[in-house]
């Protein structure tokens, strides 16, 4: 009797592990789903914008274009948020190195996020040169203080982590 019982035990184990792995692995599946419809509809946004401002007289073209690719980046950014969750959660089955899955995925999420944040205080800084609004100015400038700092904490990140990720995988990333 005993013996009947471990043997039914880890069969029950493995069906409750297996069901675990499908359920994150479909959370997973759906977020990154999800983040890649977001960035599809912000695309669409972005051209619709870009194509509806150019018949436009009263809307400048520095702005126009500007606003498109700060679109487009933050777009960017939903994309590799997508394809970082759908990978990360299901690469561990494949054989694949987590930390280095999770260092490659957070570098290119911060420096997609950190491009968004310099085009947004570009756009801030056109605007408030046209409209001769020169005391806000610091405004643009904590925007690229925070991106700053932002790319220091990366940096510290990587750094830290460096050690994690195997020397073959090191040299990939």
């Amino acid at each position: 009797m005993n013996t009947q019982t471990l043997i039914r035990k880890p069969a029950a184990d493995t069906a409750s592990a297996t069901l675990v792995s499908r359920y994150r692995i479909g959370l997973a599946l759906l977020f990154s789903g999800i983040f890649h419809v977001l960035a599809l509809v912000l695309v669409g946004m972005s051209v619709t914008t870009f194509v509806g401002g150019l018949g436009d007289p009263a809307v400048d073209m520095t702005t126009l274009v500007i606003k498109s690719i700060n679109a487009l980046v933050i777009a960017l950014a939903m994309y590799e948020l997508g394809m970082g969750v759908g990978k990360e959660y299901t690469s561990e089955e494949a054989g694949e190195n987590i930390y280095q899955n999770i260092r490659r995925t957070i570098t290119r999420f911060v420096g997609t996020v950190c491009i968004a944040l310099v085009l947004e205080a570009l756009i801030m800084i056109i605007k408030y040169s046209q409209l001769e609004l020169a005391g806000n100015l610091y405004y643009p400038v904590a925007i690229l203080g925070g991106c700053a700092l932002l790319l220091i904490a990366l940096g510290g990140f990587l750094a830290l982590t460096q050690r994690l990720v195997p020397e073959s995988a090191a040299s990939e990333a």
